[in-house]
């Protein structure tokens, strides 16, 4: 499988914020977040590193 969980850093604490992420969507306010169930999120914060090995993807708000 190739989906990757996405965590938010903040105070350099980093925050699991979704699991199984399959698409990340830029937006006017942030980025979109789907999983491979379909669900969805909307954050406020843009990419701040991809660990494709470990299958992580970094959020910074």
């Amino acid at each position: 499988m190739c989906e990757a969980n996405a965590y938010l850093i903040e105070n350099n604490d980093q925050h699991l914020i979704m699991e199984a992420v399959d698409t990340i969507e830029p937006t006017e306010d942030g980025l979109k977040l789907v999983n491979i169930f379909g669900e969805q999120k909307f954050v406020k914060a843009s990419i701040h590193a991809l660990s494709l090995v470990d299958h992580k993807v970094y959020l910074k708000p």
